[in-house]
């Protein structure tokens, strides 16, 4: 499954919105057909399920829909394909996965509440913003 990922270029420049856009696509369909072989390659079965992965990926791209510039999205999608490049070719560990696509900014929800416990809300705001 990595190698169709490896085979997938970024053109330079989309020549219009609508191309960006159909790239994009391509792009979250290419992702979804390698998640079987990053859930093996990571050992993610235990800890989540692909439907949460792809919805995951799929917030992340929902995340710049109001960029309307090209260019900027051919740069996004660069990055994002360059990020399923590292994930598929193993160049991140497991609890960078789960730390990013799994529990994501949220933290997990039995630590939620018991950090919180004789905390100010000035470090309650501080670590809510620079925690990743």
């Amino acid at each position: 499954m990595a190698f169709t990922v490896r085979g997938l270029k970024v053109p330079p420049n989309s020549a219009s919105l609508e191309e960006a856009r159909n790239r994009v696509f391509d792009f979250f369909r290419s992702a979804c057909r390698s998640l079987p072989a990053i859930m093996n390659i990571y050992n993610l079965d235990d800890v989540t399920t692909i439907s949460h992965i792809r919805s995951t990926i799929a917030s992340e791209i929902r995340k710049n829909s109001h960029v309307t510039d090209p260019k900027v999205i051919d740069m996004l999608l660069f990055k994002g394909m360059e990020e399923l490049g590292n994930i598929t070719e193993h160049a991140k560990q497991r609890h960078h996965i789960i730390g990013q696509y799994v529990v994501g900014r949220e933290g997990l929800v039995q630590d939620v509440g018991s950090k919180d416990q004789g905390i100010s809300n000035f470090l309650k705001n501080f670590y809510k913003s620079n925690y990743f």
